[in-house]
């Protein structure tokens, strides 16, 4: 059995030491460490495998001793700016006051404006919440002053409690419950572990989640709005295209009184989604409900649940199993991937499905070399696709349907419009790649694959539907 420890180390010469002794004397294996003092000087992560009787040893050894954290821990950070008259001596009244109080100060910046006044910004350990608030009153009688919000300040000012801060900000944006606190701490950390082997600030990984919660909080509920589009492929055929501006685009093939969904976004639009799905399609409520993937990324899965029938490649719906059992899919088997897609998944309440609901029709040769390969045929109303595989550039398991009668292509992730995203598609899309170092499994083989996608479309005029971003018209002129 595998348990990640966050464990509060006294900032001193033997602390993990003391830890790691612990461990040792159970007989119980440290598979990976992760601490930064310019983080978080006292939080060191521990993942540690051994049997549950071991383990649960470990937890009463380490509790007793101080290591493990503690819930109900009151300690906080207060950041507050101070406006001080530009003049010897102006801090020296709050120094003074701070030091009556007894708080010790974790941070400190200031610097002239050019005006008659400095704002001296400084942050507070406080571990009794009404002691702020007197001290408060008492300071706003020698100056004027602002509370700052910690948990969305631009810098990290303290290195002593900073995860549980900062997780807490990311739970109170999203609405999340306290449960999930731990998961989401233990996969910022690897996010930060993981960028930072690869050269990147770890103050850059912070606030790019912290950016991306943000988006997904943004655009809930009545802000939600997504650029719909209808595009009409035959008398009796259209394609309408829901565009979300975060997660993955979703299209809705209406064929012949019949209906097919492609992709889902996210499942925190849920409640969102239905109602723009009710608004289009008549007694949506009542009807058996098909989608098919293209691929199987937790932006093209969140809504899966609410659908009779997944329709999918055998890699998809391999992936899909691996979540359902709470194993490893494609994504988390990629160390550069794990955390990020684990984080999503948190922030967007990801459920799996069922297996039973999935039917895998199709499969890639494995002998197949080739970056795209036709292993079957679908039909839905006037629409009849070939069904081409990749060689997994951007996720094993990917699926583009060419209609040649038609001209129609509906590509995933393997080729998007990327001149018709949306500004808010655009700001959202540029976080995965930090935050994963790239969005695609193997870059330069999605390039090839994505080559190869234009050049099994047949001359004329074609409509491209990626998976973000509006519809691509593109011609073909041969000869």
């Amino acid at each position: 059995m595998k348990k990640t420890y966050i464990t509060t180390m006294p900032d001193h010469i033997g602390a993990f030491l003391r830890a790691s002794e612990c461990f040792s004397a159970l007989g119980i294996n440290i598979t990976r460490v992760s601490y930064n003092k310019a983080v978080d000087s006292h939080t060191l992560f521990i993942d540690a495998e051994g049997s549950d009787e071991q383990l649960a040893e470990a937890d009463k050894q380490l509790a007793e001793i101080g290591y493990l954290q503690n819930e109900k821990s009151s300690n906080s950070i207060v950041l507050l700016e101070f406006r001080l008259r530009d003049v010897p001596g102006s801090v020296t009244k709050i120094l003074s006051l701070i030091s009556e109080f007894n708080f010790n100060i974790s941070y400190i910046s200031s610097q002239e404006n050019g005006s008659d006044y400095q704002l001296f910004k400084m942050g507070l350990f406080v571990d009794d919440p009404e002691k702020i608030t007197e001290f408060i009153a008492m300071a706003e009688k020698l100056c004027r002053i602002r509370v700052i919000d910690y948990n969305h300040s631009e810098k990290v000012y303290d290195n002593s409690i900073f995860y549980n801060s900062f997780v807490s900000g990311l739970s109170e944006t999203m609405g999340l419950s306290h449960e999930i606190k731990n998961d989401l701490l233990v996969n910022a950390n690897l996010a930060m572990q993981v960028l930072d082997e690869q050269g990147l600030s770890p103050y850059k990984t912070f606030e790019s989640i912290s950016r991306f919660a943000d988006l997904l909080a943004a655009c809930r509920k009545n802000a939600f709005s997504p650029r719909i589009s209808h595009h009409q492929i035959t008398e009796n055929t259209e394609v309408i295209l829901i565009e979300p501006p975060c997660g993955s685009n979703t299209a809705i093939i209406k064929s012949m009184g019949q209906v097919l969904f492609i992709d889902s976004g996210y499942a925190l639009y849920r409640d969102e989604m239905e109602s723009i799905f009710r608004g289009i399609i008549d007694g949506f409520d009542s009807i058996e409900k098909k989608i098919l993937l293209t691929h199987a990324d937790v932006d093209h899965c969140g809504l899966l649940p609410i659908f009779d029938e997944v329709i999918a490649s055998r890699e998809t719906a391999e992936c899909l199993r691996l979540e359902y059992e709470n194993k490893n899919g494609y994504r988390e088997q990629n160390p550069l991937h794990k955390p990020y897609i684990n984080i999503c998944k948190i922030l967007t309440s990801y459920s799996p499905i069922s297996p039973d609901k999935i039917k895998g029709l199709w499969g890639r040769d494995v002998g197949s070399d080739e970056p795209l390969t036709q292993v079957g045929f679908f039909s839905f109303g006037e629409m009849h696709f070939e069904v081409y595989e990749g060689k997994g550039g951007h996720l094993p398991g990917e699926t583009v349907l060419i209609d040649y009668a038609h001209h129609v292509a509906f590509t995933g992730d393997i080729y998007i419009n990327l001149k018709g995203l949306t500004a808010e598609q655009s700001e959202y899309n540029q976080y995965a790649p930090i935050l994963m170092t790239s969005v695609d499994t193997d870059p330069k083989l999605c390039s090839i694959e994505r080559s190869a996608i234009l050049q099994r479309l047949g001359s004329g005029k074609w409509q491209i539907f990626g998976a973000h971003g509006y519809k691509k018209d593109y011609s073909v002129t041969i000869g």
